[in-house]
C-alpha cells in the first residue's frame, strides 16, 4: 500500500473524534496537515461534516407504538421494547 494510501485510511478512521472536537491537538495538525494536500480527504472531511450538522440541527423523528413495535421486530429486537 502506498504511503498516501495509508495516511488517508490512517486519517478516516480518527474522522469521528476530530468532528467531535474530541481528538488532541496533534491528531488535528495532523488531520489538517493531510487536508491540505489531499483534496479527496478534504471532500469526505466537508462531506461528513456537513452531514453531521444536519442531523444534529433536524428534529428527531417519532413513531407511533405501532410503528416502533414493528420496526424492532422486524430487526430482531424484540427484548428491547420492554425497556
Amino acid at each position: 500500500m502506498a504511503d498516501h494510501e495509508h495516511d488517508c485510511r490512517h486519517m478516516l478512521g480518527e474522522l469521528s473524534a476530530y468532528l467531535d472536537g474530541e481528538a488532541s491537538e496533534h491528531l488535528c495538525a495532523e488531520i489538517e496537515e493531510h487536508m491540505a494536500h489531499c483534496e479527496d480527504c478534504r471532500i469526505v472531511v466537508d462531506t461528513l461534516s456537513k452531514t453531521v450538522l444536519l442531523y444534529r440541527e433536524l428534529p428527531q423523528p417519532t413513531l407511533s407504538a405501532g410503528a416502533r413495535e414493528r420496526l424492532f421486530r422486524s430487526l430482531d429486537l424484540g427484548a428491547y421494547l420492554e425497556q
